[in-house]
């Protein structure tokens, strides 16, 4: 029997149906990045029903873009619109994701990734037809989004949900300890830390001589004399028992060599010294993931992102999706002796590995 005459129109028409879901819900992600980003969502949060004119007033913006946007919002089924009154209104339920005042519930904040990665497109089409990798530079806002990200993933439950995980480690902050952060990029989760724990010294590593910059000056300007960003490739990582904690919070699997890495944080730490590691939770095995309500976000940001900027370096691409199977196999190779991971009810996108190693 020839292909077309067993093909199930019923599946046919279903799939096509879900293209344009996928087509209207890629919009609909890009217009919710602009709503973020211009403080739309911010405005409207608590208002009654306000005409399009009276929503780009309050926020300070063009009211024909806010009105187009509106269009969007209201057909994408995010903001409500009352014909009668011709006024939009943002529903309490819906800013309860969308809004600065719901972090660390801000989905908006994610969606930024969108048009982000859709910026570097023609660079990957490229790399899929020559190989190679889309480097750093390529990300204009890339610290930026991530700072604002991991505000809300790491620094909001850094000391009530994160660090518990580790035995004793909240101690051992207040009493003093070293700590480093590998891969810092703006530096708030020890900005963060160097305030709430004065005892202890904080450094924070990362490639990108902008990222390390900011982290400094808002040291500076915030008066902690225990916290320092230093610019530094990690991929020849090699100090000699530094530190009594390391953290990596989403940074292992986009260096250059994360196995090399691995192994230098191992050799970095001191006797009884810990590591902790944020990372994207989901298996190594894609069968594995297929239902992860986020799998094909994590799959695409990899592609587009953290795969790629490995391999501009001449790196091994690990890529976001790596996944538990492989990260447990390379910390053990790199000389952790227990690995225990962690989950947080409240987050389910990653995975927190604490590792530490025989004396």
């Amino acid at each position: 029997m020839c292909q077309a005459c067993s093909i199930n129109y019923d599946q046919q028409n279903a799939f096509a149906e879900r293209m344009v879901d996928i087509m209207n819900s890629a919009a609909i992600a890009l217009m919710v990045s602009v709503g973020h980003r211009t403080g739309l969502f911010d405005s409207m949060a608590g208002r009654a029903h306000e005409t399009s004119m009276d929503v780009a007033k309050h926020a300070s913006l063009n009211e024909r873009y806010v009105r187009e946007w509106l269009g969007a919002m209201v057909t994408g089924g995010i903001v409500e619109y009352d014909p009668e009154s011709q006024g939009y209104r943002l529903p309490a339920e819906h800013a309860a994701w969308l809004t600065r005042a719901a972090a660390p519930d801000n989905i908006a904040v994610s969606m930024q990734f969108i048009p982000m990665l859709g910026n570097v497109e023609d660079e990957i089409v490229e790399c899929f037809k020559n190989g190679g990798g889309v480097p750093y530079t390529s990300y204009p806002r890339f610290h930026e989004i991530m700072a604002e990200e991991s505000d809300q993933s790491v620094v909001s439950g850094l000391t009530e949900h994160i660090l518990p995980l580790a035995d004793g480690v909240m101690d051992r902050l207040n009493s003093g300890i070293d700590v480093l952060d590998v891969g810092c990029g703006c530096g708030h989760a020890m900005l963060e830390l160097a305030e709430a724990f004065p005892n202890s010294s904080f450094t924070g590593y990362d490639l990108c001589k902008e990222a390390v910059d900011g982290a400094n000056n808002t040291a500076k300007k915030a008066g902690l004399s225990n916290a320092r960003f230093v610019q530094r490739d990690l991929t020849a990582f090699n100090e000699s028992a530094s530190f009594d904690l390391i953290t990596a919070f989403d940074s292992i699997h986009d260096q250059k060599d994360p196995a090399g890495m691995l192994a230098g944080i191992a050799g970095a730490l001191r006797e009884g010294g810990v590591f902790l590691a944020q990372d994207i939770a989901g298996s190594s095995y894609v069968d594995q993931n297929i239902d992860s309500p986020v799998a094909p976000f994590v799959y695409t940001i990899s592609c587009l992102h953290c795969m790629t900027v490995s391999l501009a370096q001449g790196g091994v691409g690990l890529g976001a999706a790596w996944g538990k199977e492989l990260a447990l196999e390379m910390m053990a190779e790199a000389g952790f002796t227990s690995v225990n991971v962690g989950e947080l009810e409240h987050d389910f996108l990653n995975y927190f590995y604490v590792c530490t190693k025989d004396s």
